[in-house]
């Protein structure tokens, strides 16, 4: 399986509201509850009504496109890297799944799993 690499830096935030988010920046996840309104951004685009944000997260994607038949792919991945303590922020489009962990951990990360046959893609 092939591991895409971002080549950006992100913050996972929490807005007032949408209105100042660039949904058209490259990059933009955002979740709304009834609790709260969060954001996965480029760190150069985070929006000012931002209220919190966690800096120094990297990010991969599972290249192509997943069919919603198969199972255990995020799971195998999350698990890999429990294994060796490396914690995860997990985002899951229609597409596929994004993977971001601390910067601090990127090289490890990226290790392990080519390590577990992973193909890492620059």
């Amino acid at each position: 399986m092939d591991i895409q690499i971002i080549d950006a830096d992100f913050s996972i935030c929490k807005v007032e509201d949408y209105s100042k988010v660039n949904i058209d920046d490259e990059y933009c996840f955002i979740a709304k509850t009834d609790e709260e309104n969060s954001l996965v951004c480029q760190t150069e685009a985070i929006p000012e009504n931002a209220t919190d944000c966690d800096h120094g997260w990297k990010a991969f994607r599972i290249q192509g496109v997943l069919d919603f038949s198969l199972i255990g792919i995020l799971s195998k991945i999350s698990g890999l890297l429990a294994e060796n303590e490396i914690g995860i922020f997990a985002v899951s489009t229609y597409n596929t799944d994004y993977i971001f962990v601390k910067k601090e951990n990127f090289d490890r990360t990226l290790n392990v799993l080519s390590e577990a046959g992973y193909n890492i893609l620059k």
